[in-house]
């Protein structure tokens, strides 16, 4: 299935997404892909705003704002597998029967289902700028994020 139909499959029944990708097996590749998916719709996202940035700093090319905020993304990579870890030991705590693999799959699956809100975020953000618009906006990534990663964990949980 192609990532954007698989995409609009998770907005409408995330449990079954999240299952589906389970049921393939174990692949650390794919897992990683998922996060990339998210890193790259994350910078595409940002490049209206640091291009805003970078017209009210009167400077020539918004590359370098790119470029920062691109190695900033990589640098959370090892924090999101982090993040996933806890999540793990959380629903364990909790009685889940999942595994780490699992765990990891349903962050960054999360988060790649995510991503193409984080391209509405960078457009209110360089369109609107800062306020109430930007703040709601972010609030409701910030929520969908939330929603999808716990329906998918509790899935993931289930064993």
């Amino acid at each position: 299935m192609a990532v954007t139909t698989d995409l609009l499959a998770a907005w409408r029944s995330p449990g079954r997404s999240i299952r589906r990708h389970l049921n393939r097996g174990i692949s650390e590749p794919f897992a990683f892909s998922l996060l990339m998916v998210f890193v790259l719709l994350a910078l595409v996202g940002h490049w209206p705003v640091a291009a805003r940035e970078a017209f009210l700093a009167e400077e020539p090319s918004a590359m370098p704002r790119m470029l920062a905020f691109a190695l900033a993304l990589l640098a959370t990579i090892p924090l999101f597998y982090g993040l996933a870890a806890v999540a793990r030991l959380v629903a364990r705590a909790l009685g889940g029967q999942g595994t780490w693999y699992g765990a990891r799959l349903s962050l960054f699956w999360a988060l790649a289902v995510t991503g193409p809100l984080m391209l509405l975020l960078g457009l209110v953000e360089a369109m609107i700028g800062p306020g109430a618009q930007l703040n709601a906006t972010r609030g409701v990534v910030g929520l969908a994020f939330l929603g999808f990663w716990i329906l998918m964990m509790r899935e993931e949980s289930r064993g």
